[in-house]
């Protein structure tokens, strides 16, 4: 969620250099404080009444201390959210400079509690400027509720956090691992992950069969209570993905590279009818009807992106623009995103709506993959109790892998989190495909700071230690991104040969490295290398 104000120039190096000037008395910035606190006040406001229609506290079997509790935190979290999105419609950099100039907080991390940090920053200027009984005494532990808010709702949806070295810090950052089709036929596998720490199994429901789902969950709850550890089980529906089909490889079977020509077909019948250029269906039948001209189409979280030159006859020519060093060759089963064609598909198939009966029997939380907006969240509901399931305390994990989710995730947030346990996936393959790999860096951030403000768990997910995983030996590069993800709730690691390292990996990674932060905010433990 880009702020409004994000195109304003960045600080000059004067202004960053400089500190208050004589003007810039401790009243003033008093006076400033105090407005913006009042501004925020009556902003939010207009900004909870739109998604108060959204907000929907049914009781879903639960007993009512722990309804109230989620109905309470989630009310807080929201209102919060609110104070957060009015704040970061304003550019307060110049602000927070003569803030620091005065050794007071610099509002630089006051995701989870953005009015009690204006308040407090008010109280010491108030009590510096003599005028103390300007405002009211803000209790400290109003300081910290959103932390443990965000604590609580981790809990439910995630389960505990717990150490599996003894006398260990427990990790705060769940570890969730996809389970790979071996899992069905095998309980070692998921003793062996549950060993080195894993605390979530992903069951991908695109993959597989519902008797298979069901064996790899025997396995799984068994090992967990042979282990003595908590687990939980999150099944992914697997949604509108769109994916390629049938694929021709054309002439030499050659790798695409930039320049070369792909062709879409409508019906598989006509793969025959070129032999001059890869040709390749999709699982979306009316995929090449909605295609047209200079729209982008990527394959493979991005391994190619090509651009639409001409649709005709229920075919497209696409003429690829970028690929993977050494080229790109087309395979069956591999993720097509579109960022410029309006789809209109809804996020619930048939097969979903089939295979949510296994989900509601086998699993602890459900991944909704493709929502765009809250009325998808209804959607889901409404199937639920459809299935007579809508009373079953099961939660719920939002993918954002599209910009339209991105855009409307306060809104999500509304009209998800009074229902059940919420949080939301940050599906950056996906995602990366759809709003281009430069701008994901600063938007995992942005969704990052967005969750934390209304006390919503999020999933750090895709190619997380993957050549680790995949090839037994981590990049330095991705051993940084992992570091990173621990300002995360839960990371994810892909199935892969290697994947019992990349457990323990992350396991030790993520244990260090909350020594030293909680999400924005460093914390100075001491340093031994010195």
């Amino acid at each position: 969620m880009t702020p409004a104000n994000s195109a304003s120039p960045s600080l000059s190096a004067a202004e960053a250099a400089s500190g208050p000037d004589a003007a810039d008395t401790l009243d003033s910035l008093l006076g400033e404080v105090a407005t913006l606190r009042l501004e925020l006040g009556e902003q939010a406001r207009v900004l909870l009444e739109a998604w108060h229609g959204g907000i929907l506290p049914e009781r879903f079997g639960k007993p009512a201390a722990e309804l109230d509790l989620l109905a309470a935190d989630a009310t807080e979290g929201l209102r919060n959210l609110a104070d957060y999105l009015a704040l970061r419609h304003h550019d307060i950099r110049p602000l927070q400079r003569r803030l620091m100039a005065c050794g007071l907080s610099s509002l630089g991390r006051l995701e989870s509690r953005v009015m009690p940090t204006l308040a407090a920053v008010e109280q010491v200027l108030a009590a510096l400027t003599g005028q103390p009984e300007r405002i009211s005494g803000l209790p400290r532990t109003a300081f910290f509720e959103g932390e443990a808010r965000l604590a609580r709702a981790s809990e439910r949806l995630f389960g505990p956090a717990t150490s599996r070295r003894g006398g260990a810090a427990a990790r705060k950052s769940r570890i969730m691992v996809t389970m790979p089709s071996d899992a069905a036929r095998t309980p070692e596998l998921a003793r062996a992950l549950i060993a080195r720490g894993m605390d979530i199994a992903r069951i991908n429901c695109a993959h597989d069969t519902s008797d298979e789902w069901r064996a790899m969950t025997a396995h799984l709850r068994q090992a967990a209570l042979e282990a003595g550890r908590p687990l939980r089980i999150l099944m992914d529906i697997a949604g509108p993905k769109i994916r390629t089909a049938e694929v021709l490889k054309g002439p030499n079977g050659r790798r695409l590279a930039a320049g070369d020509s792909v062709r879409l077909v409508q019906d598989p019948g006509e793969r025959s009818g070129r032999q001059d250029m890869v040709t390749a269906t999709s699982t979306l039948s009316t995929l090449v009807s909605c295609l047209r001209p200079g729209q982008r189409v990527l394959y493979d979280d991005g391994r190619l992106e090509a651009v639409v030159d001409a649709v005709a006859d229920g075919e497209a020519v696409l003429r690829v623009r970028r690929t993977e060093e050494g080229g790109t060759k087309i395979r069956p089963e591999k993720g097509l995103n579109l960022p410029d064609t309006e789809l209109g598909l809804a996020p619930l198939t048939a097969k979903d709506e089939d295979d949510l009966a296994c989900v509601i029997e086998c699993a602890d939380m459900i991944g909704y993959s493709f929502v765009s907006q809250p009325e998808d969240i209804d959607l889901l509901e409404t199937c639920l109790d459809r299935i007579g399931a809508a009373d079953k305390p099961i939660g719920l994990v939002a993918k954002i892998e599209r910009p339209e989710a991105v855009r409307a995730l306060p809104a999500l947030i509304a009209r998800a989190a009074h229902r059940r346990p919420f949080g939301i996936m940050i599906a950056r393959g996906d995602l990366a495909a759809e709003i281009g790999f430069e701008r994901l860096a600063e938007m995992q951030e942005e969704l990052l700071w967005l969750c934390e403000a209304a006390n919503v768990p999020v999933i750090w997910a895709t190619q997380v230690l993957e050549t680790l995983v995949k090839r037994g030996t981590p990049s330095r590069g991705e051993m940084t991104d992992a570091a990173m993800s621990a300002r995360a709730d839960c990371v994810m690691l892909n199935k892969g040969p290697a994947v019992l390292d990349g457990v323990e990996t992350l396991d030790r990674l993520l244990t260090r490295m909350q020594d030293h932060g909680y999400k924005k905010a460093p914390t100075l433990r001491a340093l031994t290398s010195w």
